[in-house]
């Protein structure tokens, strides 16, 4: 069934409860707990957060639809704070917590998997934090500096052309432990895959966002520029 867009006078806990998956896509928004019984806009409102901007990044990843009315009047630079936020939960939360899991898991039993596994998931990791440095430090000033007027022999056309999804290896992970690791105490190792599962949703709706919501509306700016 087709989610509907969210307004801004849904309560914060009555879309949470309709949909718990987005949890950590509002703590990106720095929205804290608490929320009693305030809408999106009051939220937003007492946390000086952009509603439009929130609004058209949620009904995006929660619809796959993109609210025409809002896409044009949301600064790429929100979208830019929001997967700032995104790197920082992955880097410092998501994958710590995912391999502190994994790692008691794989300690509970000796297994000649164990040590392929660990490692996959640290080259998977090592992997994600060159891509999220290649956008701090190149993609996202980038797009300040464009705001700014500033010209610059960069383009987002070349960040498309090279943008890699960085979540196809948990792909593989997720097969090597259900095809190939043995042990008689998994249910440790069963929440550490719902983990990379969701792991891995989350890290597609970031590339989401960043392919159809980012640069549609940096190459929109730039061609503005150009004329």
């Amino acid at each position: 069934m087709q989610q509907r867009f969210l307004r801004h006078d849904d309560t914060i806990i009555d879309i949470i409860n309709d949909d718990y998956t987005i949890l950590p896509l509002l703590s990106r928004f720095s929205i804290p707990l608490g929320v009693g019984n305030e809408t999106i806009d009051d939220i937003c409102r007492r946390n000086a957060i952009d509603v439009k901007a929130l609004l058209l990044m949620l009904n995006y990843i929660r619809t796959g639809i993109i609210d025409s009315s809002y896409i044009n009047v949301v600064s790429p630079l929100e979208v830019v704070k929001f997967l700032k936020n995104s790197h920082d939960y992955f880097i410092n939360y998501k994958f710590a917590h995912i391999r502190k899991n994994l790692t008691a898991a794989l300690e509970l039993e000796s297994n000649a998997t164990n040590s392929i596994i660990l490692n996959f998931f640290d080259t998977f990791i090592e992997k994600v934090k060159d891509h999220f440095k290649y956008e701090e430090r190149k993609v996202f000033p980038y797009i300040e500096a464009l705001l700014n007027g500033e010209k610059s022999t960069y383009s987002i056309d070349i960040f498309q052309r090279h943008h890699e999804e960085v979540g196809g290896a948990l792909a593989e992970l997720k097969n090597i432990i259900l095809r190939y690791y043995r042990t008689t105490v998994p249910n440790l190792m069963y929440d550490v895959l719902v983990d990379i599962y969701n792991c891995e949703e989350d890290l597609a709706s970031h590339s989401d966002i960043e392919n159809n919501l980012l640069i549609p509306m940096v190459s929109d700016i730039e061609r503005k520029f150009q004329q």
